[in-house]
Order: structure tokens, then sequence, then C-alpha cells
């Protein structure tokens, strides 16, 4: 594994909260401390090797973007920067430095919300099938990854670990979380998808589709977890695009299909990755940092 990849935290002094598939969540005082591993998961199943400094891009893309969005809506985070943090963090700085963030302690809204504005992925498969993508109607002849007339919401189940994400309705989702909760997320998913998706495109990339994450705090329905990330978005080159076949990517698209042409059966335990596929995988996500930031590690 890469020496500069890290794959697990093991903070003694800290209450671990939840470990997700790539990040791991403390409790500290009245705050959630959020750490970006370099962990990657496909089809839902964490690979064994990390990919270098994949959390450091990714904290440093969500970070942009919730900036960018929060006239949209508010967001959980506080502060990105470790020398900020409680006392009680201070003995993991340097892991913490750059890869982290301390965010408010908001409820999760138990739905991933998902915008889509260009034809791939599950939701092609969907429309081959019925001609819509989660009960929305679609107009006939769509190729992959063609632009949509306008974007969609989409949502989907939240599934556990090694479980995998089933779309659901508009009218499921309402019974899960709410109309009102619901028509106020979708919304503000659109809107934010739409707003990033115009910058995107600017700097040359197309931002196929996205997931977001909200919660409740205080009352209110915030922007949580990760925002607009390589590994929660699909990110295309714009002078690549070519509707009627798959793209090349920004994300791990490419993992993914490195394990498709190898028959990867989609459940655990996963293939070990080659040398090669980790360090292009990481530059393409250094690749999407600089191009939508402008920063570099």
């Amino acid at each position: 594994m890469p020496a500069n990849s890290i794959t697990s935290t093991n903070f003694n002094n800290l209450k671990l909260f939840k470990q997700g598939k790539v990040r791991d969540v403390y409790e500290v005082e009245n705050y959630y401390l959020i750490v970006a591993t370099d962990r990657l998961s496909a089809f839902d199943v964490i690979m064994n090797e990390g990919i270098p400094d994949k959390g450091k891009i990714l904290n440093r893309i969500s970070k942009f973007w919730f900036d960018f969005t929060k006239d949209i809506i508010a967001n959980h985070l506080i502060s990105s920067n470790a020398d900020d943090y409680p006392r009680e963090c201070l003995p993991y700085k340097e892991i913490l430095r750059d890869r982290s963030m301390l965010v408010k302690k908001a409820e999760l809204i138990p739905i991933e919300c998902i915008v889509r504005g260009f034809i791939t992925g599950s939701g092609l498969v969907d429309y081959k099938k019925t001609g819509m993508i989660c009960g929305i109607k679609l107009p006939e002849g769509l190729v992959e990854s063609e632009k949509l007339p306008s974007p969609i919401f989409t949502p989907s189940t939240k599934a556990e670990i090694g479980l995998h994400d089933e779309n659901i309705t508009e009218q499921d989702a309402e019974k899960i979380i709410g109309k009102e909760a619901f028509q106020f997320i979708k919304n503000a998913a659109i809107e934010i998808y739409t707003k990033a998706s115009e910058y995107a495109l600017e700097k040359g990339i197309i931002i196929a589709d996205t997931k977001m994450e909200f919660g409740y705090y205080n009352g209110n329905i915030i922007l949580i977890d990760e925002l607009l990330t390589p590994d929660s978005s699909r990110f295309w080159p714009l002078n690549e695009y070519e509707k009627g076949k798959s793209q090349n990517s920004f994300d791990k698209q490419y993992v993914r299909d490195y394990l498709l042409s190898i028959n990867f059966n989609k459940r655990p335990p996963a293939p070990p990755l080659p040398e090669e596929v980790i360090l292009n995988t990481s530059k393409k996500y250094t690749e999407a940092l600089y191009k939508l930031t402008g920063e570099t590690l």
C-alpha cells in the first residue's frame, strides 16, 4: 500500500460514532469530527488498497462546494482547520490536517438525494426497461450519456455498508421523510446541482449526476456529509464528451470499469487493485481538484 495512504483511523481518546465506506466519524464535545480516509468503495465493496491523498482531495472539494452553495442552503461545516479543533483532537492533529471537518451534529434524513443531468448508470438501466427513472417519465430515444431536458431528482434508499441503495419514487420518499421535507430537499438539491454544474462547465467538467445528504439541525434542514466530490458524483471531461457511449471520467468510474473488465462479482472480498489503477485513480482525483478549485495538494 502506498506510504501516504490512510485507510483507517484509531483515535483512542475520541468516541467513534460510526465508520462509513470512506469516512470515520467521531463525537467530539457537541460536534461530529468527520475524517476522510483514503479508502475507496466500488459497487458498495470497500477495496483493500487506499488511493493516495484521496481523503484530502475529497475534503478540499467538499469545503469548496459548501462555501460555493451556502447562499442556497446552510451546511454543517464549522471548521476544516485542525488547529481550531477541541483540545482532545490535538494528539491526532497531523493526521487530521487537510482531511477532516468539524461539523454540526445534525440528524440524518434517511434518503440518498440524487440529481441527474445526464442519463447514465442505474438511471440508464431503469430507462431502458421502463422509459422512466424513479417513476419520472422521460422522452423516448435517449441514448447513453445524453443530457436530460432538465435535471431530475431521483431519490434512493440509504443502505447499510455492503448493501446496495435502491432507487425509489417520489411518493416512496415522501412516505419515508414527509412531503414537506421532501419538496424542500428536492428544490434545494436541484438548485445546488444547477449552480455547481454551470460553474464546473466553465472549468471543463461536466457533472453528470451527484448524490447529496441532508439533515435536521435546530429544527431546520441543512446540507451535510460530502458535496460534489469525485466519490459522490460523475465528473466527465467536457472536451472528450460524446453522447451514445460511456465517458472517461475524473471519478471512481475508472476503478469500476477495471473491476468490470476482470468480471468482479460486486461482492466482498474485493480483488487486489494493480498499482497502475491506484496511481491513475489518484491522478484523476488530483486533476478534478485542480480544475474545479485551482488548488493543488
